[in-house]
């Protein structure tokens, strides 16, 4: 009894054994899967920044000024002027939501109006 015990004693030691070390190789494949997302992200980021750049660069004023004086006549564009904005008299407002509501819709129009403020 006591060397089937210490069979069983030693079976269960190289199975937390193997255990153990499965669980270590997991941990190391993702760690170095966490530091190749992460250098990934840094390149991602500098993309980013050069192409804010390359915009801010296309979207000169002086550069857009050129582009339309060069294609205004094969554009049709037309010269902008103080008319072709709205006065505040002409917004249409929304109507205002009545104070006596069913219980519940308030949060229903609360979150119609966010979706409307998302881009």
């Amino acid at each position: 009894m006591r060397g089937f015990l210490t069979f069983l004693a030693a079976v269960a030691v190289v199975a937390l054994g193997y255990w153990a070390y499965h669980q270590n190789i997991q941990t190391q494949q993702a760690l170095r899967e966490v530091e190749r997302l992460q250098r990934a992200i840094v390149g991602e980021r500098e993309r980013l920044g050069v192409l804010r750049a390359e915009w801010a660069y296309l979207n000169r004023p002086d550069r857009l000024r050129e582009l339309v004086d060069l294609n205004f006549e094969r554009l049709n564009l037309l010269p902008m002027t103080p008319d072709q904005f709205a006065v505040m008299d002409e917004v249409i407002w929304r109507p205002e939501v009545p104070d006596t509501l069913e219980p519940g819709v308030e949060d229903v129009l609360f979150s119609a109006s966010e979706a409307e403020d998302l881009p």
